[in-house]
């Protein structure tokens, strides 16, 4: 496989896929021409360095694939043309704020699979990424939701770390958040207010945690459709926990319920814990169905 980048690449290229050779630094120079570049891929390589201006020239960048890598941290003055950004299965260890600065176009951020931890994102990373609507850092070593993240966030996917609880704050501004991904943590609590802060979420992944009871404030919630609870500590559910008070009807019906292995058994829930659901399969409590 390929050492370094090859030199003398045709001007109008569009689409560079170097993935799976063996080049270890990306230098100033070595994309010189290539202001059409809309699409690089440099995947499964052995990059630890990439010089400051190496990106420079790349005006028309839309997407930058860095994943399985040996990156450090993520190179500073990476093209405002950017829209998607993949860097997972690297050694980042640190997110700085200079990196993102600026890069008002980018939707997809992935970051998973990298020896991040909480420290190590400088406050208010993302902050300047207006359009940002996808994150995932997942597969880390954070202990908290980070802090400031841009309110156009659609996604953001925070499974398989070592997030201990949400804080109500934690979700604040994140007003346009769809989907929400903290399976796979250790969560053993969610803050009362925390949902309301969420107002547009369908989808809560809160699998495989530590939870002891249903989070609040899912009855009062309009848009939740899927909250996956399985593999839990739950063992009791209230009457009020996933409806609202009486028999007030939800704006958007659950579609997905999953409560099976928790210490809970189907027999101890009352059947009107469920009244506002009127799709029997979309409740599964492990024998239950």
């Amino acid at each position: 496989g390929l050492e370094k980048v090859p030199k003398d690449l045709p001007p109008d290229t569009t689409l560079l896929d170097l993935q799976n050779n063996k080049i270890t630094e990306i230098k100033d120079g070595d994309f010189k021409n290539l202001k059409n570049l809309h699409a690089l891929i440099l995947v499964n390589n052995k990059i630890s360095k990439i010089s400051p201006m190496a990106f420079a020239p790349l005006k028309k960048l839309e997407r930058l694939y860095l994943s399985k890598n040996n990156l450090k941290e993520l190179p500073e003055n990476m093209p405002k043309s950017l829209q998607e950004i993949r860097a997972h299965e690297n050694d980042i260890s640190k997110l700085r704020k200079a990196v993102f600065n600026g890069l008002n176009q980018v939707i997809v951020l992935e970051l998973g699979t990298n020896p991040i931890k909480s420290s190590g994102i400088e406050n208010g990373a993302f902050q300047g990424m207006k359009r940002l609507s996808y994150i995932r850092i997942a597969d880390t070593n954070i202990t908290s939701i980070p802090k400031g993240l841009p309110p156009s966030l659609t996604e953001l996917h925070l499974d398989g770390n070592k997030i201990s609880k949400i804080d109500a704050e934690s979700l604040s501004g994140l007003t346009n958040l769809a989907k929400l991904g903290l399976s796979f943590n250790s969560i053993s609590s969610v803050e009362n207010g925390s949902l309301n802060n969420v107002p547009h979420l369908r989808e809560l992944h809160l699998n495989n945690n530590e939870l002891v009871r249903v989070p609040g404030g899912l009855g009062d919630h309009k848009y939740i459709q899927v909250v996956y609870l399985h593999n839990n500590n739950i063992a009791s559910i209230g009457i009020n926990d996933f409806c609202p008070l009486g028999y007030n009807t939800k704006k958007a019906s659950y579609s997905g319920v999953s409560l099976f292995s928790n210490p809970v058994q189907y027999w101890e829930i009352q059947p009107s814990a469920f009244r506002c659901i009127h799709e029997r399969s979309a409740v599964q409590i492990g024998n239950y169905k």
